[in-house]
C-alpha cells in the first residue's frame, strides 16, 4: 500500500480506523484460506503471517507462499471495500507486496514480532505527535519536523499532554499496539428450531456450539504473558 492510495482516498491522519479494520479483515479471510498459518500481526498498511513449523503447503515453496497471500489479501481489500468505506469509491486497485522470511528459532521469530510491535509504538507516538502539530497548531510539516528533531519518547509524550491535553497512554490500542490474530475457540449462540407434534406449535431453543475462529486481539507481544496463554502457536509438532 502507498502513501499515494492513501491521500488519494482521504484516510484520516494519523490513524484511519476504517483503513485498520479493512486491514485487519482481510488478513482474517488470508488465515480462513490458507488455515496453515498460526499467527499475523498488524500495523498500518502491513501484516505478518506466520505459517506452522512444518508445514509443507505448496511443497515450502516460498514463492507460491508469497504470491497466494498477497493476491489473497489484495483481493479480499478490493472485496469488503464498501463494508468499511461505504460512501467513498474505490478510485483505483490497490497492490500489496510481500516477503518470504525463514526464521531459525522461535526465540528469533517472537523478538521479530516484538520489535514489530515496538515499531508500532514509535511510529505511532510519532504520527500523533506530528499531525497534532499540523491540524491543532497550524504547522507546516517541515515545521513539525523540525520541533521533532531530536527528541525523546518523554519529550512528545510531554507536547501531546501540555499542549493538547492527549494522554498518549488512552489511545486506542489498536493504535499504539498493532492487532493480533490467533484461533481460538469461541462459544457461539445460535437459534435452533425444535420439532413438535403436528397439533403443537413449534419451539425455538438456543444451542451453544464451541467453533475454532480466527480472533482479533490487542494485545502486548514483548512480555511472557501471551506466549504462555497461547503456547500451541510456538509448540512442537510431532
Amino acid at each position: 500500500m502507498t502513501s499515494r492510495f492513501a491521500e488519494e482516498h482521504n484516510f484520516a491522519k494519523p490513524n484511519d480506523s476504517r483503513a485498520l479494520h479493512l486491514m485487519t479483515k482481510c488478513a482474517q479471510t488470508v488465515m480462513e484460506e490458507l488455515e496453515d498459518i498460526v499467527i499475523a500481526y498488524g500495523q498500518s498498511d502491513e501484516y505478518s503471517f506466520v505459517f506452522r513449523k512444518k508445514s509443507n503447503w505448496f511443497k515450502r515453496r516460498a514463492s507460491k507462499f508469497m504470491t497466494l497471500v498477497a493476491s489473497q489479501f489484495a483481493s479480499s481489500y478490493v472485496f469488503y471495500w464498501r463494508d468499511y468505506f461505504e460512501d467513498q469509491p474505490l478510485r483505483y486497485p490497490p497492490g500489496f507486496d510481500g516477503r518470504v522470511v525463514l526464521y531459525p528459532s522461535n526465540q528469533t521469530l517472537k523478538d521479530y514480532l516484538s520489535w514489530r510491535q515496538a515499531d508500532c509504538h514509535i511510529n505511532n507516538l510519532y504520527n500523533t505527535v506530528f499531525w497534532a502539530l499540523i491540524q491543532q497548531s497550524g504547522l507546516t510539516p517541515v515545521q513539525a519536523q523540525q520541533r521533532l528533531k531530536g527528541t525523546l519518547t518523554a519529550d512528545k509524550n510531554e507536547i501531546l499532554f501540555s499542549e493538547f491535553h492527549i494522554n498518549y497512554n488512552n489511545e486506542p490500542h489498536m493504535y499504539r499496539k498493532g492487532t493480533v490474530l490467533v484461533w481460538q475457540k469461541v462459544e457461539e449462540v445460535r437459534t435452533q428450531e425444535v420439532r413438535l407434534p403436528a397439533e403443537m406449535e413449534g419451539e425455538k431453543k438456543a444451542v451453544a456450539r464451541t467453533r475454532t475462529r480466527v480472533v482479533a486481539l490487542n494485545c502486548d507481544l514483548i512480555g511472557d504473558a501471551f506466549w504462555k496463554e497461547h503456547p500451541e502457536i510456538l509448540a512442537e509438532e510431532n
